[in-house]
């Protein structure tokens, strides 16, 4: 398993092209940039260095077919001042193809850039020698089937992914301070099935029947999850788009991993990437073990087709839990979508999870400072109004985590304007054996708040100007001050038939208790395309 797959799979996504589509297309290009990034402090270093690129973007979209991919590939080049990182891959796919009649193929990748350390810098932009970032690559694919059973429903899917982060350049941390675990890589297995009757079918009530099994191998550590369920639930109508829910189930979780290798000084070995090197010999050792029974309750409230809104209280974890969503179409491609979660899972597990719950057609825009995948992704329909991946990427760590908190977006597309909102708050409370090389975040916390606000509009017939807001706040139990990040940026690009220009500028920065940066940057493109 290796980066290569991930980018095969964005690449896949678009050549799924059949003849009986109804609209195709697939728009490739090549771009050469220059950029200047210029620090704001007293003294500050101004660094400029070129860029060439390569990219497509594609989209199928039939009564059977939904596929779109955007991806790009850049290699940049330095002057006077050496570059942290000259490569960078930026894209996202997302495909759902009906190959038979109840039966759906399923898939998506993403690369962009995640925070590596929960202590470190803020991720506000890739462009210049920025710290704290790390590549990242991740897939899933699988099928699913919905079919019926005289009055029942019978649904079941699988879906397998694979999750790859790179080392970073620096993170900000003070030197001296212990290290943390740094994630590699995780393929992951996860398998669900349910059966039931709607309401006023069979009995008055709805009842369905379901279960769930998840396996995750990671590399750092041998980390190993595996996780089961099964539960019941009922649904009970009791007025006009108002009905009650309960549900109680049973569940398994066990989540291990080995020690670190240590040196003759008693201290944790770790490779040139800075990951710890697994000891072999080490026993498993169980960093979460929980087994026993959950419930919750709650509302769903459903007034029209465009509205759906639910609500749960219950117990699990060994206490209290609150979940719940909310969707609001406002039109054809105008919506809301709201979500409050409380899980326990992984990095790996909850990036492809996030990743297979973002719409099949997605905005994109210029965005040469690389943001566009790495936060809030706007759909163009009001059915799917998007998903944020803030919280995922607060930081790649491979220790698992009950994951609690509450993301929305909302999105406006209205002829040649498009304009985005999204925002939320996670906490992580991590799970780690109370020996071994992740004692040090056994018990610890971060959390996060997160805010976006994108717009774009059409400039005449052959312009598009675009802008963005972003804002995020990182606090960990770990570090003694949270760091509060910050950006805003905008470009203006003109086609010029298959050439285009684009002239962006930005302006990022972080503030920390005794410590800040600012920094300003500009970005001249040209893009050809084919």
């Amino acid at each position: 398993m290796s980066r290569q797959l991930i980018l095969i799979a964005l690449a896949a996504s678009a050549a799924a092209q059949p003849a009986w589509a109804q609209r195709a297309r697939i728009s490739p290009y090549i771009e050469a940039s220059q950029v200047l990034a210029a620090d704001l402090g007293d003294g500050g270093d101004v660094l400029t260095y070129s860029t060439l690129g390569a990219g497509f973007d594609a989209s199928v979209e039939s009564r059977r077919v939904q596929v779109q991919v955007s991806y790009q590939y850049e290699r940049r080049f330095d002057y006077d001042e050496p570059l942290a990182d000259n490569d960078m891959h930026s894209g996202l796919a997302r495909a759902n193809v009906v190959v038979a009649p109840g039966v759906t193929l399923e898939g998506g990748a993403i690369a962009t850039r995640t925070r590596s350390d929960i202590r470190g810098d803020a991720l506000n932009t890739t462009q210049g020698n920025v710290r704290n970032v790390s590549q990242v690559f991740s897939a899933y694919a699988g099928p699913s089937v919905a079919t019926h059973i005289g009055p029942a429903f019978a649904n079941a899917a699988y879906r397998f992914g694979y999750t790859k982060v790179e080392e970073p350049y620096g993170t900000g941390v003070p030197a001296g301070e212990a290290p943390l675990d740094r994630y590699d890589d995780s393929t992951v297995h996860v398998a669900t099935a349910s059966v039931g009757v709607k309401s006023g079918t069979v009995l008055p009530v709805g009842v369905t029947v379901s279960g769930s099994y998840t396996r995750e191998d990671a590399g750092q550590l041998d980390q190993r999850f595996e996780g089961k369920y099964g539960r019941g639930d009922v649904v009970l109508p009791v007025a006009r788009g108002v009905a009650l829910t309960a549900g109680v189930g049973y569940e398994q979780i066990e989540i291990s991993q080995r020690d670190a290798l240590r040196n003759a000084a008693g201290q944790p070995v770790r490779d040139r990437a800075g990951r710890f090197v697994t000891d072999p010999g080490s026993p498993r050792r169980i960093a979460y073990d929980l087994d026993g029974v959950f419930w919750d309750a709650g509302v769903i409230w459903r007034p029209s087709r465009r509205t759906n809104l639910e609500a749960r209280f219950g117990r699990r974890y060994n206490s209290d839990t609150y979940t719940g969503s909310f969707s609001y179409q406002m039109g054809a491609s105008s919506g809301i979508q709201i979500g409050v979660y409380d899980n326990v899972q992984t990095f790996g597990q909850q990036l492809n999870g996030t990743l297979s719950r973002l719409p099949t057609s997605f905005v994109t825009t210029t965005d040469p400072f690389g943001n566009q995948f790495s936060g809030c992704i706007y759909g163009t329909t009001g059915a799917a109004a998007g998903g944020c991946l803030n919280d995922v990427f607060a930081s790649a760590v491979t220790s698992a985590y009950r994951s609690r908190g509450v993301t929305g977006v909302a999105v406006l597309n209205r002829g040649g304007t498009s304009i985005g909102l999204g925002g939320g708050y996670s906490r992580r409370t991590f799970l780690a054996p109370e020996d071994g090389g992740s004692a040090l975040l056994d018990g610890s916390f971060d959390e996060s708040f997160y805010a976006q606000l994108f717009g774009s509009s059409d400039v005449g017939a052959n312009g598009q100007v675009s802008t963005s807001l972003l804002a995020s706040y990182y606090n960990s139990s770990l570090g003694e001050d949270g760091i509060f990040g910050w950006g805003a940026n905008a470009a203006y690009t003109h086609n010029f038939g298959r050439l285009g220009a684009t002239a962006s500028l930005g302006l990022f920065g972080y503030e920390r208790d005794g410590d800040s940066s600012a920094s300003a940057q500009a970005l001249l493109a040209l893009r050809y395309g084919f």
